[in-house]
């Protein structure tokens, strides 16, 4: 808002000032006859319209896919690559509130059976992973979640948002480049007994300040 009223002022002032000199100039015309004439520049600045920065979360691409590899004779398992996971911050440091940090965090739905639709789901907890930084390593604000295991495995899988990465200084993140990214490798893994077809499943990633 300071940005838009300061140009504002600005068009005024020029605006003003080639009436004040338009005005003198008829006064001098109709009082002698005219012996000639002298140009004044009239000059004016007008800066672009700062927008407000913004704290954005972009995924390299919409779809994943798990192939399958390392099963056994119990379970069988699938793995693929989360897209690239990307939080953008253009905000100056007095748009940011002190002590502010940020998260993207993740939650799965239910695995869907396209081919089948009457077989039984498979559960979030089947899901897990094992997140990664791809630009921030090494820096001490910027950290990544922990390794998540499957309902198999004793533990939770990606039933209720869990922790890709964080800055835990939202203002030291945005100064020193503002652009941090991070993936995971994913993998499924269910009993032998599944019931084949194709399967699919919605990976919601959220960005929390």
């Amino acid at each position: 808002m300071k940005t838009k009223k300061s140009f504002a002022l600005r068009v005024a002032a020029a605006a003003f000032g080639v009436a004040v000199l338009t005005a003198a100039g008829t006064a001098i015309a109709s009082a002698d006859d005219e012996l000639g004439d002298e140009g004044v520049d009239v000059n004016v600045d007008i800066s672009p319209i700062v927008e407000p920065g913004v704290l954005a979360l972009s995924v390299a691409d919409d779809s994943t896919t798990l192939t399958e590899d390392g099963s056994t004779d119990v379970v069988r398992q699938f793995t693929g690559t989360l897209p690239l996971v990307t939080v953008t911050d253009t905000r100056t440091g007095d748009e940011i509130p002190d002590g502010a940090f940020w998260a993207v965090v993740g939650s799965a739905s239910a695995f869907l059976n396209q081919t089948a639709p009457d077989a039984a789901p498979i559960g979030a907890d089947h899901l897990g992973w094992e997140p990664a930084l791809v630009q921030g390593e090494g820096e001490a604000f910027i950290s990544v979640g922990d390794d998540v295991q499957t309902v198999l495995d004793g533990d939770r899988g990606l039933v209720n948002q869990e922790l890709l990465f964080l800055a835990d200084s939202a203002a030291d993140a945005a100064a020193a480049g503002g652009t941090w990214s991070a993936n995971a490798n994913l993998f499924l893994r269910v009993p032998a007994t599944v019931t084949p077809g194709s399967y699919t499943s919605v990976l919601t990633l959220s960005l929390f300040e």
